[in-house]
């Protein structure tokens, strides 16, 4: 998937950190961030604030490269828990979401340039679904009406008006989005390691993100990428003669306000690399570089979007499980 430079891609499933966070208790501040240590099959965290060391994520399955990843969740009102729980329905149109989960949604083509986003907020819409009815005993939704390519994705859940990570998991294996998504909500909700499973009691201030990883890029010089623009991950060898990966998604440096060194040694840190970090061992390192198309919603939006499709349709209550689905 995408375009070689210098150095041949692997094409391997392996795991690596892109925004990782400590592990917490969920009433602390926000978290500093730690990638674990990724490897073959393996995963790690992938986003948060700066800080060596970390644990590593939860071991996936055998051939699936699960990665910990960053995602969004912001505070959402508890007024908005439906009593008694019903099972969720997004609806087709773009009402109540914010103005830009409501124009990406009517024109998933906005702010692209020529071309258009494939990520959308319905796809954020299906997570909420999934996490919805999973957290409430119902049935699993149907498959949704966005495309199903495959794509290397991640979901990503914060948590709280401050957007505290509460998981992020994630593939660069390339996986067809609607079986993808739907396994990577769960993995990301209940199984990432650095975090508690997730409860009924949080959806209401949950944001989710959905990250589509595209243009992957093998390059020469591991400061041939864009703070801010690119994700990247990187493959090296540790002080015990180890093979590591690790990741940051895009938006981590950025975030962070690290320069290229800094993310460098972030990166290395978090991938479990102990020893004194010099220049020298920074050009040994295998760097691929890659762009994401990233959606948020938070719970309160989907719950407007739900419900203003519900209303549209001369329904003043919550409509039956999954008939927004084709």
């Amino acid at each position: 998937m995408g375009r070689k430079r210098c150095v041949g891609g692997d094409g391997s499933k392996m795991a690596a950190g892109c925004c990782g966070v400590k592990k917490q208790k969920l009433s602390s501040s926000p978290p500093s961030g730690s990638a674990g240590p990724g490897g073959g099959g393996g995963s790690s965290h992938c986003g948060g604030a700066a800080a060596a060391g970390g644990e590593p994520g939860a071991l996936p399955p055998p051939g699936i490269a699960r990665l910990n990843g960053l995602g969004g969740l912001a505070g959402g009102a508890a007024g908005c828990v439906l009593s008694p729980p019903l099972p969720p329905s997004c609806g087709g149109g773009p009402g109540g979401l914010s103005p830009p989960a409501a124009s990406l949604l009517a024109s998933p083509g906005a702010g692209s340039g020529c071309r258009k986003m494939v990520v959308s907020a319905e796809m954020c819409c299906f997570c909420f679904d999934v996490l919805y009815c999973h957290l409430y005993g119902y049935q699993p939704p149907r498959s949704p009406r966005f495309t199903n390519d495959p794509y290397p994705l991640f979901v990503t859940w914060k948590i709280g008006r401050d957007k505290r990570l509460r998981g992020c998991i994630g593939t660069f294996s390339a996986m067809n989005l609607h079986s993808g998504l739907r396994e990577y909500t769960l993995t990301s909700a209940l199984k990432d390691s650095r975090f508690p499973p997730m409860t009924r009691d949080e959806l209401p201030r949950l944001f989710c993100s959905v990250s589509l990883l595209t243009n992957f890029e093998d390059v020469c010089d591991y400061l041939d990428w864009e703070v801010g623009v690119h994700g990247i991950r990187i493959e090296f060898i540790n002080e015990k003669g180890s093979k590591r990966t690790a990741t940051y998604l895009p938006e981590v440096a950025k975030e962070q306000g690290w320069d290229h060194i800094q993310t460098i040694d972030s990166l290395l840190r978090k991938g479990g690399y102990k020893a004194p970090i010099t220049n020298e061992f920074r050009k040994t390192i295998k760097l691929t570089r890659y762009r994401s198309e990233k959606m948020t919603m938070s719970y309160t939006e989907y719950l407007a979007h739900r419900q203003h499709h519900h209303f549209q349709n001369g329904i003043g209550h919550p409509l039956p499980p999954y008939n927004h689905y084709s």
